[in-house]
């Protein structure tokens, strides 16, 4: 990463403190539970953390506002009429290599598919559809690591997000088109995109948070549509991430913040990678949204991660380190 960033100093402090969100999240806790939303809503519903998202989207630059503004203000077409006639779907198979085909003809870096889980979905919002259509899309490697957190950097990730947007946007009226129920989620959405795209085969977790695909490491940003068209879901897949993440120190020594820990922890009854939320936090606000562990990580430097996973993979069989 070619930036300096900032010192974890803020310019402002809680009048109010909120609740931790490591415990919001079930940091420590054993028993499985859905998520429960705290911060980046929908403005929807109130979250334990709005003071700080206001506080994130008053103080940065008015570009950058507009620019989120206009990604929100797309949403407005996440759903829409259904043709009356429905398309018959004797072939679930074809239906799936279909609709990746199209998601790619609309600008996708990479499509799959899953049944929609719990775990995506936040504690007392049902979502009435079966399936997911995971899509990610790429940005520019160069540029954020120029300005990962700075102005130039964050419209960078708000032009990946209107992107995106456009992209499940269409995806979600092509289906539709089909007969079928279909809606587009991205930003700020109601769901979690990242437990999907782990179910739909994208990528998997790393230390750092963030999905870690093959293609794009973690340099990417996700959407999604969750729909009832009958397809073939994809399965998870094993890259070799966690081979890496276990001995790799980069994002957790570079984190400013030292939000990111060595070692997995129990979340919601499972044993996974997590990144401290209450220092996470306030430095993403102050940065415009950090992404330091996204562009210092292994994974995202552009066309290392074939070649990276496929060594970690071989290693891991002849048991080497």
């Amino acid at each position: 990463m070619k930036q300096t960033c900032p010192a974890p100093s803020y310019a402002f402090k809680y009048r109010s403190r909120p609740k931790s969100g490591n415990e919001i999240n079930g940091l420590g806790e054993t028993v499985k539970r859905k998520p429960v939303q705290i911060f980046h809503s929908s403005g929807f519903r109130k979250v334990e953390w709005e003071a700080m998202e206001l506080f994130f989207l008053m103080t940065m630059p008015f570009k950058l506002f507009i620019k989120g503004l206009r990604s929100r203000w797309l949403l407005r077409k996440a759903d829409g009429t259904i043709a009356e006639k429905r398309a018959k779907v004797s072939d679930p198979d074809a239906m799936a290599r279909k609709i990746k085909q199209v998601a790619g003809q609309f600008g996708a870096g990479a499509a799959g598919i899953t049944t929609l889980a719990e775990e995506a979905q936040f504690e007392n919002i049902e979502k009435p559809y079966k399936y997911a259509i995971s899509i990610a899309y790429p940005m520019d490697f160069e540029l954020m690591d120029e300005h990962v957190t700075d102005a130039k950097g964050g419209l960078e990730a708000l032009r990946a997000y209107t992107e995106i947007t456009h992209i499940v946007i269409k995806l979600a009226a092509y289906i539709r088109k089909l007969g079928w129920p279909a809606r587009a989620y991205c930003e700020s959405a109601d769901i979690l995109h990242i437990p999907i795209a782990i179910n739909a085969g994208i990528g998997e977790l790393g230390k750092h948070g963030s999905l870690i695909t093959k293609e794009f490491g973690s340099n990417l940003r996700l959407a999604t549509v969750l729909t009832d068209l009958p397809m073939t879901v994809d399965k998870p897949v094993d890259i070799a991430v966690d081979d890496l993440c276990l001995a790799c120190q980069r994002c957790t020594k570079d984190c400013p913040a030292d939000a990111i820990s060595n070692a997995k922890q129990l979340v919601r009854g499972n044993k996974k990678w997590y990144v401290d939320f209450d220092k996470c936090v306030p430095y993403f606000t102050k940065t415009y949204g950090c992404g330091i562990c996204i562009q210092v990580c292994p994974w995202s430097k552009p066309g290392k991660g074939p070649g990276l996973s496929e060594k970690l993979l071989s290693n891991r069989l002849s048991g080497s380190h």
